[in-house]
C-alpha cells in the first residue's frame, strides 16, 4: 500500500483555479477502486491519499496525470508500507492479510 503526500507548489490562487479539475481527477481515482481514502493535510502535505496495493510504477502513473501535477502546481512524496496488523473494519481493502 502506499500513502501519498500531495504538497502545493504553487501560489494558492493558481492551485484554486485548478481545484475543479483535481477533484474531478481525484473522483474517477476512487471510482475505478485505486484510491482508499484522502483527505486535507496538516502541517507539511496539503493532501494525503491512501491508494491500493499496485506496482509502483503503476502508482507513479497515475499519479503524472493529476492536473496539479501537469500543471506543475504540486508534486507528491509516495511513502510505501506493507501493512501488518488491520482493524477488522478494514480487512476488505488490506489484501495482504485479507487473502
Amino acid at each position: 500500500m502506499y500513502i501519498a503526500l500531495l504538497t502545493h507548489t504553487a501560489p494558492e490562487t493558481e492551485v484554486d483555479y485548478a481545484l475543479p479539475d483535481h477533484s474531478d481527477w481525484v473522483r474517477k481515482q476512487f471510482a475505478k477502486g485505486f484510491f482508499l481514502l484522502s483527505g486535507k493535510g496538516t502541517g507539511a502535505a496539503d493532501q494525503v491519499i491512501l491508494t491500493r496495493s499496485c506496482l509502483r510504477g503503476k502508482l507513479d502513473a497515475v499519479l503524472a496525470s493529476d492536473p496539479f501535477v501537469v500543471q506543475r502546481l504540486a508534486r507528491y512524496e509516495v511513502i510505501e508500507f506493507t501493512a501488518t496488523r488491520t482493524a477488522q473494519e478494514l480487512l476488505a481493502i488490506n489484501e495482504a492479510i485479507a487473502s
